[in-house]
């Protein structure tokens, strides 16, 4: 769904090296007609791109063979090395594996598969381990194999625009600059919602469940660049410093601070809506697993001491939505009775990326009565007719150009897990069972409870409306 459309995007925007060659290989017993039949539904192909069409498939081999075997491995070098320039050919490999044969397949990609004269680049797609203790036996075997420059651990929150735009938003930008830190922020919000269940893919996700689906990986992602100290440049390094700093000041979550939840079905709703996760087929019985996580964690240093930094994150919701909430403190010596709410900055991820701050103005008319309003930059409106990129179209290109800014170090996925695993123990030791949701709602009731014992307020009396584009 993913992969074979980003490629070819790229291809028929010029945007790869010319003779780029594309190579699957699989366990599969496929062909390239094979892939192609079942990834041209996701390819959004218009009528006038027909021959370029043609033109990328041509660019494409499939190999098939085992993960284990290394004869295997050397078929397959043997394969790329027919291609032209062979051997001395730049080569890219994407490992979309299950975690249970990635040691095996990383293995034998060093001992066959590497390039003797151009570089020779992995990307790496999470799970990344399932603990701290994993995830470091994973780090050390990549290691060993690969320098750091060599992998590539793929987020693609971090190919998102919105994501990226934090950066400029927070640094390019001098009058939030003294807003951003503890004497004027009351708390961060970062949200991710989906409006649909498992959809028949429970069995799936409830080896991870949803905090080591999204909140341990994009959500802390999105925190760490909200938090961070200006970096020395915008080199890689100098940034996933700062991030990793942020990380190191963050203490492991505790389950008092964390919610877990697990949608039922609603018997008002239509079609999936009526199951509930454990109505999936594919679930173990019993299933404590939470498709929904509320967790409030705390930035010790001098700007953020103290404020609350809220993630949210579920499945079954009542919408499709991932977005950065900041909150500023309530004005002091409110002189309009109590009518004026809390100003918020919001990044709104996805859909309709838009940037907008919620502010108090005066209503029209004769009474001098504040009213909600917003300063409004929707992506959509300012830079209609403009192509946004797809999240894995910048990430993979950032991988042909050897640019790692928006992919995760060592150092950065170790600190993450070490801030959640002692709560992922916890959670599984003891059976905790989350708290019931109905599909289609906001989520358990105790995950506001939660949210406004740290001092967020959600008055419910604002929403942003799409502009008319």
């Amino acid at each position: 769904k993913k992969i074979y459309p980003t490629l070819w995007w790229l291809f028929k925007d010029g945007l790869l090296p010319k003779q780029t060659y594309f190579v699957g290989y699989a366990r599969s017993d496929l062909s390239v007609q094979g892939v192609r039949d079942k990834t041209t539904q996701y390819m959004k192909l218009q009528d006038d791109e027909k021959d370029k069409f043609e033109e990328f498939w041509t660019m494409n081999y499939y190999v098939k063979g085992t993960y284990t075997e290394r004869t295997d491995f050397e078929h397959l070098n043997q394969e790329i090395n027919t291609l032209p320039k062979g051997d001395l050919a730049h080569r890219l490999f994407y490992l979309a594996l299950p975690p249970t044969v990635f040691k095996d397949v990383s293995s034998n990609i060093r001992l066959c598969c590497m390039g003797h004269e151009g570089w020779s680049r992995i990307i790496v797609e999470k799970p990344f381990g399932r603990d701290l203790e994993s995830s470091a036996d994973l780090s050390q075997h990549l290691s060993k194999l690969f320098r750091e420059d060599q992998i590539y651990r793929i987020d693609h929150y971090l190919g998102k625009e919105m994501v990226q735009n934090l950066m400029v938003l927070r640094f390019g930008n001098k009058m939030f600059s003294p807003l951003w830190n503890r004497d004027h922020v009351q708390c961060v919000v970062i949200t991710f919602k989906e409006p649909f269940g498992t959809m028949g893919r429970g069995g799936y996700f409830d080896e991870s469940g949803i905090i080591r689906d999204v909140m341990q990986n994009h959500l802390m992602q999105i925190l760490s660049l909200v938090a961070m100290e200006k970096p020395a440049s915008t080199s890689a390094e100098d940034i996933r410093d700062e991030k990793v700093k942020v990380l190191k000041c963050m203490p492991p979550l505790e389950l008092e601070n964390v919610v877990v939840g697990q949608y039922t079905g609603n018997p008002e709703g239509e079609g999936d809506a009526k199951n509930g996760y454990l109505d999936d087929p594919t679930v173990p019985k019993g299933s404590v697993t939470p498709t929904f996580a509320s967790a409030v964690v705390f930035v010790k240093t001098e700007r953020w001491d103290g404020v609350p930094f809220i993630m949210k994150c579920g499945k079954a919701l009542n919408e499709r939505k991932a977005e950065v909430r900041i909150q500023f403190k309530d004005v002091p010596g409110d002189i309009f009775g109590g009518q004026c709410k809390r100003n918020e900055l919001v990044i709104r991820v996805q859909p309709q990326e838009a940037v907008y701050c919620k502010m108090m103005v005066k209503a029209p008319g004769m009474n001098i009565n504040p009213e909600e309003s917003e300063l409004d930059l929707s992506y959509g409106a300012r830079y209609k007719g403009v192509k946004m990129p797809d999240a894995y179209e910048r990430l993979i290109l950032d991988v042909f150009c050897g640019a790692q800014l928006h992919f995760v170090r060592s150092d950065e996925l170790g600190e993450a897990w070490r801030i959640f695993t002692p709560l992922l123990h916890k959670l599984e030791k003891e059976k905790i069972k989350p708290v019931p949701y109905k599909y289609g709602s906001r989520g358990p009731q105790e995950s506001d409870d939660l949210a406004r014992k740290f001092g967020f307020i959600f008055s419910g009396t604002y929403k942003w409306t799409k502009p008319q584009l």
